[in-house]
């Protein structure tokens, strides 16, 4: 199960409100076997520079920047959201293609400006994407 602290969703909510194109960001927070508490997102500018309606991109150096403040912070990486503009938030083919093993992905479905759903994912041991339940929590649970 994934839980997430009000106020980190209110926090990745805030990061995608203004814009219209897909927006991304990275989610740290601890672990152990059966759970992940996200304790803080950041957002990440999404470099693509075609298609940013439908499409994300982050860059390898961002992923560097990432892998450092989280051991700089004692967090474990734990993951990306990313939002779909006017599109449900089920993962897309290109979703499933740019998806890394032991990742949770936030997928938050944006209609007409408005949020309409938050679901998250995960790769499964044939790499396919199994949905995970999201639980709203102000406990930790790792």
């Amino acid at each position: 199960m994934l839980f997430i602290t009000p106020s980190v969703a209110k926090k990745m909510i805030e990061d995608i409100e203004a814009d219209v194109n897909e927006c991304c960001g990275f989610l740290f927070g601890h672990q152990n076997r059966e759970n992940r508490t996200i304790t803080k997102s950041v957002a990440v500018a999404n470099s693509r520079t075609t298609d940013r309606l439908t499409n994300y991109e982050i860059t390898s150096e961002d992923f560097i920047k990432a892998e450092l403040m989280a051991e700089n912070e004692n967090l474990d990486f734990l993951g990306i959201y990313h939002t779909h503009p006017n599109h449900s938030s089920i993962p897309s083919d290109f979703d499933q293609q740019m998806a890394l093993p032991c990742f949770s992905y936030i997928i938050i479905s944006v209609m007409n400006e408005k949020l309409t759903s938050m679901r998250s994912w995960h790769l499964d041991s044939k790499l396919n994407f199994k949905e995970e339940k999201i639980n709203f929590t102000h406990s930790t649970n790792y």
